[in-house]
């Protein structure tokens, strides 16, 4: 059964909202090409091992000025994957609503302190 037209109008209308409020889960589930998000961990952790790869060589090899162009390549390998990856922290655009903070334990204390004698 075909959608009449008021119903394709309300459709495309909601699709276009949604794009507008969460375009990276929309990306996600049309199955877009990679994010630069995705891409700059993939180049991270490639830099990662060919770090390692190139610091255990100057190691065995016992070249120090090699190991060291190894370590330093790891660990901005490292960086690089780091500074890109999301832990649920913070808020970037398009990530929907921030959640409010707890409040703190000594937080509550005060306003229990507060509201000690107006309960009663």
């Amino acid at each position: 059964m075909p959608l009449s037209e008021h119903e394709r109008k309300l459709l495309a209308e909601m699709e276009a909202a949604f794009e507008q409020e969460d375009p990276r889960l929309v990306s996600t589930l049309t199955g877009s090409a990679r994010t630069k998000q995705g891409s700059r961990v993939f180049y991270g952790s490639l830099g990662l091992l060919a770090g390692m790869a190139i610091l255990f060589g100057g190691l065995i090899s016992k070249l120090t000025p090699v190991g060291l162009l190894g370590f330093v390549i790891a660990v901005a390998g490292a960086f690089f994957i780091f500074t890109n990856l999301s832990f649920g922290k913070g808020n970037r655009a398009g990530q929907g609503p921030v959640k409010p903070k707890k409040p703190k334990w000594s937080d509550r204390l005060e306003g229990r302190w507060d509201n000690r004698n107006y309960d009663k």
